[in-house]
């Protein structure tokens, strides 16, 4: 796997799609060539589909600082859009696009706002902000300025606390991915009418309740920015692990939540716990090719090829760790996590991870964030450290446990550690226990698999 598309929140937009800018015609006497109008056309359609992916965050997040409700701002933005995807075919795109988006929206603002004099006083208070607005800001020097508050604004009103995990998920992609409703549907293997339901409710919600487009500080800040990390894993989670359909890992939205963590990570360099989520996604992203088969099929992480890791972004995973380390204080739970996958991403083959140190990294998450899926895991490496016998023990203690009732894991692991065993014929139930609750097709196929092997084994012995 290549480095991720990562895009710095500092980054001038007239140094993006250079290879586009010189799209169309650039002067009023230019003449089109007939035979070459559509493939021009073509063209300046995907250098602006470029433009906007890098450019509709920042676009949307200066909006929502001026007129203070993320809804409107993307309608503003779209507007813009549309003015781009109707003009830039035939007059080319300009030198800094993103200037030209912006003051387009900025346009497209003052002039709705002017011609809807008889809404409620809600929008006549929100345009004489806009024209307060208008008169303090400079909108083409902000798309140059530093935007990082901007940026970092609309990531803490897309993750607000007050929106359900889907939503936030869903908005996130939305407004700061630049993901089309279908691209997020696709992702998630849900309708596009349930994508667009949980955006629409997500900036109803939002309005309602009356949220601040604000970076927010102190102890506040540190609440919200767990949010807004949960929802980041989230989407990288899905990725890594789908929880449902054919395919059993989903790279685009790995590369999609690292983006987003590299853009967190240089607008707040001073939280320890942004750079351990990143570090534990760039780690984990490095597996992605040594994850699947040739067929798509799922390897585990023990018997993966490590020769196939991605050793630069191993490499920055490790740099990332090494920042929270230095920023001082005991980890977080992202962290620790991280310290977890870098004992496996520095041994060479499996049999020389450091699991004693694996087990000691998961108890101190354990204190920190207990859940049942983290003492799952924990006694995963206590049976690779300590033999199957005592994981068993751990194990056995969760049965019980209601929230992992239905969690496929819980009878995987189990059967895993049956099997180690040699009580084949109760690691086959197990197993095919496990099959019958994840709905990942490649993950079932697995371990029916592994459910026949101990039959094998059993008939054998």
């Amino acid at each position: 796997m290549t480095e991720g598309p990562s895009r710095s929140a500092k980054s001038s937009s007239s140094r993006v799609c250079e290879g586009a800018l010189a799209i169309g015609p650039r002067n009023a006497d230019a003449r089109p060539d007939p035979g070459r109008l559509e493939t021009s056309t073509t063209e300046a359609h995907r250098a602006i589909e470029a433009i906007w992916r890098i450019e509709s965050a920042r676009l949307i997040a200066g909006l929502a600082r001026v007129v203070g409700d993320i809804g409107t701002a993307e309608e503003l933005a779209q507007d813009a859009l549309v003015a781009a995807l109707e003009q830039w075919p035939a007059e080319g795109v300009p030198e800094r696009p993103g200037a030209w988006l912006m003051g387009t929206a900025k346009h497209r603002a003052i002039d709705l706002l002017r011609r809807r004099k008889a809404l409620e006083r809600k929008h006549e208070e929100l345009g004489r902000d806009v024209e307060r607005a208008k008169e303090a800001v400079d909108f083409d020097s902000t798309i140059d300025d530093e935007v990082g508050d901007d940026l970092l604004g609309l990531i803490f009103m897309a993750c607000h606390p007050v929106l359900s995990k889907d939503a936030r998920v869903a908005l996130t992609l939305r407004v700061l991915g630049g993901l089309t409703t279908e691209e997020i549907a696709r992702a998630f293997l849900v309708p596009v009418s349930t994508i667009a339901q949980r955006i629409v409710r997500a900036k109803r919600t939002l309005a309602e309740a009356h949220v601040r487009f604000e970076v927010p500080s102190g102890a506040e800040r540190d609440a919200r920015l767990a949010s807004v990390l949960e929802v980041i894993y989230l989407i990288f989670n899905e990725g890594y692990s789908a929880t449902a359909g054919n395919d059993w890992v989903r790279p685009a939205l790995c590369e999609e939540a690292l983006r987003l963590g590299r853009i967190l990570a240089e607008l707040a360099p001073t939280a320890p716990e942004v750079h351990g989520v990143v570090a534990l996604m760039e780690i984990q992203a490095s597996r992605l090719g040594a994850r699947v088969g040739p067929a798509g099929e799922p390897i585990l992480l023990l018997d993966q090829d490590r020769a196939r890791w991605d050793r630069l972004l191993i490499r920055r995973g490790l740099a990332a760790l090494e920042r929270a380390e230095r920023l001082g204080g005991a980890l977080g739970p992202y962290a620790l996590q991280a310290a977890i996958a870098a004992c496996h991403a520095r041994a060479t083959t499996a049999a020389q991870t450091d699991w004693p140190r694996v087990v000691a990294l998961y108890d101190a998450v354990v204190q920190l964030a207990p859940s049942p899926v983290v003492e799952l895991n924990r006694a995963v490496a206590v049976g690779m450290a300590f033999g199957p016998a005592a994981g068993l023990d751990l194990v056995d203690a969760l049965v019980a446990e209601p929230s992992l009732a239905s969690y496929h894991l819980l009878p995987a692991v189990r059967g895993d550690l049956l099997r180690k065993l040699g009580r084949y014929e109760e690691a086959r139930a197990e197993f095919e226990r496990g099959a019958s609750l994840t709905e990942n097709l490649r993950e079932r196929e697995l371990l029916l698999r592994r459910a026949a092997e101990c039959a094998a084994e059993r008939m054998a012995g």
